[in-house]
């Protein structure tokens, strides 16, 4: 079957774990891409439902699919977790790649995702990382998940494969997420989420609500830029703008104090200083950049309701 299919070299990493609510999405989805990936494995991580049983269903089909297991280790990890069962499937990959992703069991996306993510790639040369922007169906609607157009949405990440390697991969850490996407800053790279309505990731679960629920999530995510090195001021800013998002204003005050809560006990933090000095200093100069522009808007008013 998937001869008869266009392919790219690319290589699909999928940890997962208790997905059977949601995996169909995710398969449906990758089977109706008009360009398949090389090889897809999907590594379970110890489910406990019939995540496996659904996965090896679709295997039967289209041999670019291939699941393979690993003990239960009694428990969700998130962060670490993910990414050790990541590496786990990275190393037993057998196609040979220009690209490889990571994606997660609980996402749906456009058919031409793949195919928009690739041109993306194959157009920039400095261009290490790419995704869509993830919207979340909310009734009959669509919500999107905000991030910045420098970060990549961890969900469903493409990277070329000499870039990934140059970063030394994703970190087993807390915030591997944004971790990654500064490493490629450093390192003279770019990254990109596109906004486009042919590469849309569609994520059907509130993101941060894997684990118990959001508001754990939110805590976990304040505690979790503490740990990256965010600037205080930084990590303020950004749990004001999180308010306006669900959970409303409960989410943004969780992740600031949480942040807090963990700068005074002096938790341990990513233990790479150039990359928590370079990290700040990039987030100052999008501080003052943002603040310029809001100077520059308060000042036009101003001037115009003189003129007036």
């Amino acid at each position: 079957m998937t001869d008869q299919h266009p392919s790219a070299p690319v290589a699909i990493v999928s940890p997962v774990r208790d997905e059977s609510r949601y995996i169909r999405r995710t398969l449906d989805a990758m089977v109706q891409q008009t360009v398949w990936p090389r090889e897809w494995l999907i590594v379970d991580d110890g489910s406990t439902d019939d995540t496996p049983e659904i996965v090896a269903s679709y295997q039967e089909d289209y041999p670019f699919i291939r699941l393979i297991r690993r003990q239960n280790r009694g428990k969700r990890v998130l962060g670490s977790g993910v990414i050790e069962a990541f590496n786990f499937g990275r190393e037993q990959l057998q196609s040979d790649y220009r690209y490889i992703c990571k994606l997660d069991g609980d996402m749906s996306f456009d058919p031409t995702y793949i195919e928009t993510m690739l041109a993306a790639l194959e157009a920039d040369d400095r261009l290490a990382a790419v995704s869509g922007k993830v919207y979340r169906p909310e009734d009959d609607a669509l919500v999107e998940e905000y991030i910045i157009d420098e970060m990549v949405a961890g969900q469903f990440k493409f990277y070329k494969r000499e870039a990934f390697e140059a970063i030394g991969g994703f970190s087993q850490t807390i915030l591997w997420d944004g971790i990654d996407i500064h490493k490629c800053r450093l390192e003279g790279w770019t990254t990109q989420s596109i906004r486009d309505p042919g590469a849309r990731l569609f994520h059907h679960r509130l993101m941060g609500s894997s684990d118990k629920n959001v508001y754990k999530g939110r805590v976990r995510l304040g505690r979790g830029i503490w740990f990256m090195g965010y600037h205080p001021a930084y990590a303020t800013a950004s749990g004001l703008f999180r308010m306006a998002e669900k959970p409303y204003v409960i989410g943004g005050l969780l992740m600031i104090a949480a942040y807090w809560y963990a700068a005074m006990r002096r938790e341990p933090r990513y233990d790479d200083l150039a990359f928590r000095k370079g990290l700040q200093d990039w987030q100052l100069s999008r501080l003052r950049a943002v603040g310029g522009r809001l100077l520059g808007r308060l000042t036009g008013r101003s001037k115009q309701r003189i003129a007036g």
